[in-house]
């Protein structure tokens, strides 16, 4: 009975009329979903093949009102559901990239090899997005599109991507919630956003590192980037005698931390981050970046971890804020958050930001 049904609906395809036409193309849509069953090959083909031609003449409302079915269909027809994926037509198209089950890698991945960044979106929003699909939309989409993908629990997307993720994310303010706020970012790669995020955002992190355990910790550190020591740019011309005199004063057992403060106060600057970073155990780079930003939330870690006393921290920081307005206040304030951190939490973010001075060994190997 069905058979003989679309056969007759089919002949009357015919018909100019664009009014007809869209008679018809309900017609076989309602067959197609009443239809009891699964449905054989042939018949699936010519299901798809009547709806696919005349979905495509359609005006964009038909369309969308289509995809909504479709969407929700577990065996929809295979050609109908690709065109619909990629209709220029976002309104029609995020239906089905959004919600149908249906849609393979492979369609996904054709749509985001082809089409733009709201059909890119569409795809970043879908209960689950696979490793390969999410590295697709990692390398063509826009800022806004990663924010979406990096807010999607169920994206999974692999290290590399999450590389690439974070170094945009450095540079782009709005993506610093969603990177830090994604479980799944590698705590190593999460901590090199500690630099450039806001205090909130730092908490978070420093409350992630308190929940890694030692073994975690290891491996984290071990998949570490061999590229972050060329980021920091080149070395300043002092600092091969610089790093010769701290050197000297090691070996005196003379690097103390009024030695530091000296340093500092005579704007010795290159040996102070020398010093500082030998007592610390940081590297150079890590050390002048939170100089030359002034972060005394960072500074504040830093002295933390190696145990360095709270007049001395403030001292630091009164010396590098200098002629700032507000100097004492702000560095009082900074003295309460330096109180309240617990020094095992400094050291945790501080094994974190030694990845820098192992890869650059590496580099320099």
């Amino acid at each position: 009975m069905e058979r003989t049904k679309i056969h007759d609906l089919i002949a009357l395809a015919s018909e100019p009329s664009s009014e007809r036409r869209r008679e018809l193309l309900r017609s076989v849509t309602d067959l197609f979903f009443t239809g009891e069953g699964g449905r054989a090959p042939k018949e699936m083909s010519l299901f798809d093949d009547v709806m696919s031609q005349l979905a495509s003449e359609m005006e964009e409302a038909v369309r969308a009102e289509l995809a909504g079915q479709i969407a929700e269909t577990a065996e929809p027809p295979r050609g109908l559901l690709r065109d619909l994926a990629r209709d220029r037509s976002i309104a029609v198209a995020e239906k089905v990239l959004t919600r149908s089950e249906a849609l393979t890698d492979d369609d996904l991945l054709a749509v985001a090899h082809t089409r733009g960044q709201a059909h890119l979106r569409a795809i970043s929003q879908r209960a689950t997005v696979s490793a390969a699909v999410s590295e697709a939309i990692v390398e063509r989409g826009d800022d806004q599109t990663l924010g979406v993908l990096l807010r999607n629990d169920g994206a999974e997307l692999s290290r590399e991507s999450h590389e690439r993720a974070i170094d945009r994310a450095m540079a782009n303010a709005e993506l610093h919630a969603a990177v830090v706020s994604r479980r799944t970012v590698p705590v190593d790669l999460l901590n090199e956003m500690y630099f450039v995020v806001e205090a909130r955002l730092r908490d978070q992190i420093r409350e992630r590192n308190a929940e890694v355990d030692p073994a975690a910790l290891e491996a984290a550190l071990a998949a570490g980037r061999k590229s972050v020591a060329a980021r920091d740019g080149a070395l300043p011309p002092d600092y091969d005698e610089a790093e010769r005199a701290v050197r000297l004063l090691k070996l005196r057992n003379g690097i103390t931390p009024p030695v530091l403060a000296a340093f500092l106060r005579n704007r010795e600057t290159t040996k102070f981050l020398v010093a500082l970073s030998e007592m610390a155990d940081i590297d150079f780079g890590t050390a002048r970046k939170i100089l030359e930003r002034r972060d005394l939330d960072a500074l504040s870690i830093v002295c933390k971890a190696a145990g360095f006393e709270r007049s001395l921290y403030l001292t630091f920081a009164l010396l590098i804020l200098d002629r700032e307005a507000n100097a004492m206040g702000r560095a009082k304030e900074y003295g309460e958050l330096y109180e309240s951190i617990p020094r095992e939490a400094a050291q945790r973010t501080i094994r974190f930001w030694r990845i820098r001075r192992q890869t650059g060994d590496v580099a320099a190997a």
